[in-house]
């Protein structure tokens, strides 16, 4: 499994050119992290590995990966669904008994250090837990490649280096695993850096100009 990037550069209407000249390749059991400045495009970089966006110049390829999953910043859920639901029904939609789903979403949601808030609605949770709790949903459906954008950011130390663990754990189970982030532990827990400034146009630089 393996996702292949050559050449990539990405800007949009009216602006600079984001990152030019990228060439990177993703393979099972890499857990790397994007990092830069706001506005240098890690974001972007996510959308376009997902093939949710095609660059304005180079290539994305995939080989045998399957599913996608991405966590986004801002954790978003069904105000009144327990955070049990938020990860069990996703499974039961693939077709697992509910029962099975359950068992499967709480061993999940252990993982996260948030079994003590699976009967909880979504809309009683913290941001920090809403945040963990969307990673979870993601992990339980074992995507061959998980984006995940800013997990950290709203959590407290102690909850940031569980997700940073679980992560090393995710990569470790064969699963893609990028994550773009502005927190130095959550990067020097990475195995690998890729910093948008070494990839960085220039001011004033034309989109499309070599």
């Amino acid at each position: 499994m393996r996702v292949t990037v050559r050449g990539l550069a990405h800007w949009f209407a009216g602006t600079g050119t984001l990152f030019s000249g990228l060439d990177a390749d993703f393979d099972e059991g890499d857990l790397v992290a994007v990092t830069g400045p706001s506005g240098s495009g890690k974001s972007t970089l996510l959308s376009l590995l997902a093939r949710w966006d095609r660059p304005r110049q180079g290539s994305v390829e995939w080989d045998r990966v399957e599913a996608v999953g991405w966590v986004f910043q801002n954790p978003y859920g069904t105000a009144r669904r327990t955070a049990l639901d938020h990860v069990a029904l996703p499974l039961v939609a693939k077709g697992l008994p509910r029962g099975e789903a359950d068992e499967r979403a709480m061993a999940t949601l252990d993982r996260f250090a948030l079994g003590a808030a699976a009967a909880r609605p979504f809309g009683a949770l913290s941001g920090g837990e809403g945040q963990r709790l969307m990673l979870a949903r993601a992990v339980a459906k074992a995507p061959s490649l998980l984006l995940v954008d800013e997990p950290t950011a709203q959590l407290d130390p102690k909850a940031a280096a569980t997700v940073n663990r679980v992560m090393g754990e995710l990569a470790m189970d064969r699963t893609i695993v990028v994550v773009a982030t502005h927190d130095p532990d959550t990067r020097d827990a990475c195995r690998r850096v890729i910093d948008l400034r070494d990839h960085a146009a220039g001011p004033g630089t034309e989109p499309g100009a070599p």
